[in-house]
């Protein structure tokens, strides 16, 4: 099981667009990808996109994203990468 955690830095913060990206790039991967919030115990799904959103990840928002499986490296570089660069939109 790999971990990392980043910072929501786009100004909208996680939004529904931001989400579909974020769940269009962990679906890409065999390994299951939670997420959660830095401030809270309740992990969501990251393949599903009710269940990002219901992060409600604003600016300045800290996730932890945990990824296990056989491609979990490539996945959660992945996934930090997508995050900070700001889901593509600014």
């Amino acid at each position: 099981m790999v971990t990392a955690r980043v910072v929501v830095c786009n100004t909208l913060g996680l939004h529904a667009r931001p989400a579909m990206s974020f769940v269009e790039t962990a679906s890409k991967f065999a390994s299951a990808i939670t997420v959660r919030r830095a401030d809270s115990d309740e992990k969501v799904d990251g393949k599903s996109i009710m269940q990002v959103l219901l992060l409600a990840g604003t600016n300045g928002t800290e996730l932890e994203i945990c990824v296990d499986g056989a491609d979990e490296a490539e996945a959660v570089a992945a996934l930090v990468a997508l995050v900070n660069r700001r889901f593509d939109e600014e």
